[in-house]
């Protein structure tokens, strides 16, 4: 029997689709609740968040994960029902197998193996922070979470993430930061009219043509050394009525850049709102930030992952900040240390999402490993 694996197949059988959880929180509660953890729930708005702890002094060490997942996209795509897990193959088929239950149900197998094997030697506290808004708006999920333990003074020293991370194989990649975004909507405003009269109109694709061209290409260069340069793109560009004898009114854009901690939000709205005045342009504009970068410096738990990861596959983890943003930038402002490692990331988000069977075992292994070197 592969404790993990049946874990894993209890919370995909859960349809948790953000920002509902059906009931897998309570399931992880009750394992948790069974070897000695204290048990909180944390609700804010419509979102399911637990705050479970094992311990009662001594540094902190949490596994932060999350029990929502995805739409399923048309079900009949799937080779299989989403939300009924199957083994085929050597895989588990079944949406959040990769993103993230399989990660979450080797947190609590490698946990209740820690504590049976080392009982009355834990030197420290065990956390497990668990929401049901981590694929949505991310509201009431772990930033309100840490708001909460902010204001009881709980320190968390270090923060070990479930996140799909794998290219390959477990273990080849862990994420040790992550860009920050920031996002603007542009509404450039002119005049609408008769495309017979133009005189009488003020096209706004013609006069924000070359502000687009410009603000395309901005891009700015990373000095950390540990992330790529921060690029704007440009996701939507709408305009005009559908009828192609009225010049339109306005022109609205979406733009985006996922930044690394070399570059600054005001940085990147200032040099988008003076192309926009340079250009003489008559516009709104709306930011909005979507989170903080952040780089984990510290060695300690860097190395106990790197190391477990090294003995128990042999693999050499490659150290990235890439990918989108992660419940990550929430815990960093604390202070804590922050590595995230999981599954292969190939099928995420994807029809017929899977993970290797032998790979939930594998990380309950490594997961396990990490709290013996950290905290015995």
């Amino acid at each position: 029997m592969n404790p993990t694996l049946e874990l894993a197949k209890e919370l995909i059988s859960r349809q948790s689709i953000t920002p509902s959880d059906e009931g897998c929180q309570e399931l992880i509660a009750g394992r948790l609740e069974a070897i000695n953890f204290r048990i909180e729930h944390m609700p804010f708005g419509d979102v399911n968040n637990l705050w479970a702890t094992y311990g009662e002094k001594g540094p902190l060490f949490v596994f932060l994960g999350h029990t929502d997942v995805v739409p399923t996209g048309p079900t009949e795509e799937w080779s299989s029902d989403p939300f009924t897990p199957s083994e085929r193959d050597g895989l588990l088929y079944g949406r959040g197998a990769a993103d993230m239950k399989g990660s979450v149900a080797a947190f609590i197998t490698a946990i209740e193996e820690f504590i049976s094997e080392n009982k009355e030697d834990v030197k420290g506290r065990i956390g497990v922070m668990l929401t049901s808004d981590e694929e949505g708006p991310a509201i009431n999920g772990v930033e309100k979470v840490v708001e909460e333990l902010s204001q009881r003074d709980e320190k968390i020293n270090w923060c070990l993430i479930g996140e799909p991370t794998a290219n390959k194989e477990v273990g080849d990649v862990i994420k040790i930061g992550r860009r920050g975004s920031i996002g603007g909507n542009i509404k450039i405003l002119g005049v609408q009219g008769h495309i017979a009269y133009p005189q009488n109109a003020k096209n706004p694709i013609h006069l924000a043509a070359g502000a687009i061209s410009e603000i395309s290409e901005l891009s700015w260069k990373d000095e950390t050394g540990k992330f790529q340069d921060s690029v704007l793109q440009i996701s939507n560009l709408n305009s005009g009525t559908g009828a192609s004898n009225v010049i339109p009114g306005s022109l609205t854009l979406d733009l985006n850049v996922r930044h690394s901690p070399s570059t600054t939000t005001e940085e990147i709205k200032v040099a988008v709102e003076n192309i926009l005045n340079s250009h003489a342009l008559s516009y709104e504009i709306k930011w909005t930030k979507g989170g903080s970068p952040f780089l984990n410096t510290q060695p300690s738990l860097i190395d106990s992952v790197k190391e477990s990861i090294e003995s128990l596959t042999g693999i050499t983890p490659e150290q990235t900040t890439d990918g989108g943003t992660s419940d990550g930038r929430f815990i960093a402002p604390t202070g804590a240390e922050i590595v995230e490692l999981g599954p292969v990331n190939e099928s995420i988000h994807k029809i017929d999402e899977h993970v290797n069977i032998e790979d939930l075992s594998l990380l309950s292994k490594i997961y396990a490993n990490v709290l013996q070197r950290l905290l015995t």
